[in-house]
């Protein structure tokens, strides 16, 4: 159940608790309301920790590598001048 469903179960809990004056014989609505408004909580708490933790932002798993400068000398005896 997404977050839009655990809205509409907190608003049809809500509507039914409070403002239905229906009466079932043998099923009280307005603990029915209250049900769902707690399963909509819940599931809402439930949703909202888990789109937390997908946020989490991982470091690269590559490793950096970083170049250096080489610095070359010519001074008349290295690097195939002299040798």
């Amino acid at each position: 159940m997404g977050l839009g469903g655990c809205i509409i179960l907190i608003a049809v809990g809500a509507v039914l608790t409070f403002a239905t004056d229906w009466d079932m014989q043998g099923v009280n609505l307005d603990l029915v309301g209250v049900i769902f408004m707690i399963v909509g909580l819940i599931g809402v708490a439930t949703f909202s920790s888990i789109a937390r933790r997908r946020r989490v932002v991982m470091p690269p798993t590559t490793p950096v590598v970083e170049d250096r400068p080489h610095h070359h000398t010519r001074d008349g005896y290295h690097n195939g001048y002299g040798a």
